[in-house]
């Protein structure tokens, strides 16, 4: 097996440097995907990077709205998505047209739209957020507008509690942290005493009120380099533990519930990758009208300060 597995990473990095391309893996992805990628992280910040590079091709180990991010801010690049068939459940909770009947309804409302959904949502949003800064954004907009945010019920449930502003949100979740529950936590807690307990915003209400710090995964990262604990109880996707543990090595890291796992993070394989550079397929596009009010949506949440209050 990791005979096989050296083969394809050598078969893998030739392709990349005959494409002139440049490898990113989320967080989530399988460890020897993770493992061989020139960049690693969260889905919009991984966007960002490979735009600021040469790459003439981004191959986007993720899933498909990750894809279509990249294709929105690499407008001149070839944007490769392994696995076609890699969707989110989440973001496909809302369509196009779902959003649109919102707008017509409540014509004066501010549309919060988390990254993790498609290009068309974003097209129809006023400011985009990602689980880190969408505090921030909604604290940066005027007081007394009318705030709805979309898709993650859970991740505006913990936003509007944090930012002390009224919202309205669209009733869709993340499958995977939805299957967290307060019982796991409580276990997980007896078993590793004493161990910090950090979870994704996108968990539901209860388990984000039982931790001991509510982070995004680039969060999550930071804050276990910074802290003194030696052990960790992780509430989001099981991904993220490969990570974890190679930046801190001498310290252990527990996951919350084994039921933290994303099948559509997890369908993506060294052969996906491999056969994807070959071919240069399947290749993500998105309608430059789309593109360019996407874009639009994104560049808002940018221009928000970091301590927006």
């Amino acid at each position: 097996m990791e005979k096989a597995q050296a083969v394809l990473k050598a078969e893998i990095r030739r392709l990349l440097a005959d494409r002139k391309a440049i490898l990113l893996a989320h967080n989530y992805q399988r460890d020897e995907v993770q493992e061989i990628a020139d960049l690693t992280g969260d889905s919009l910040g991984l966007s960002r990077e490979a735009a600021k590079t040469s790459a003439e091709v981004i191959v986007f180990c993720g899933v498909r709205f990750m894809a279509e991010s990249a294709a929105i801010l690499s407008p001149g690049k070839t944007v490769l998505l392994p696995r076609e068939d890699a969707g989110c459940p989440m973001a496909d909770m809302i369509t196009e047209r779902d959003l649109a009947e919102y707008r017509s309804a409540h014509p004066g409302a501010v549309v919060v739209t988390y990254v993790n959904s498609s290009a068309e949502v974003k097209a129809l949003s006023d400011i985009c957020c990602t689980s880190g800064n969408a505090v921030n954004v909604v604290r940066s907009i005027p007081p007394g507008r009318e705030i709805f945010m979309v898709p993650d019920r859970n991740l505006a449930h913990y936003v509007a509690k944090v930012s002390g502003r009224a919202m309205t949100w669209w009733d869709g979740y993340c499958p995977t942290h939805e299957r967290l529950t307060g019982e796991a936590v409580k276990k997980a807690r007896e078993a590793h005493p004493g161990a910090p307990l950090i979870v994704h915003p996108e968990c539901p209400p209860e388990v984000v009120g039982m931790a001991d710090a509510v982070l995004s995964t680039a969060g999550m990262q930071a804050y276990c380099r910074r802290s003194a604990a030696r052990e960790f109880i992780v509430g989001t996707e099981m991904g993220i533990l490969y990570r974890l543990r190679k930046e801190n090595p001498g310290k252990r890291f527990h996951i919350a519930s084994r039921a933290l796992i994303c099948p559509n993070m997890k369908l993506t394989t060294l052969e996906d990758v491999r056969d994807s550079l070959a071919d240069l397929s399947p290749a993500i596009t998105v309608p430059e009208g789309v593109r360019a009010r996407a874009k639009a949506a994104l560049d808002a949440m940018l221009a928000v300060p970091r301590d927006a209050a």
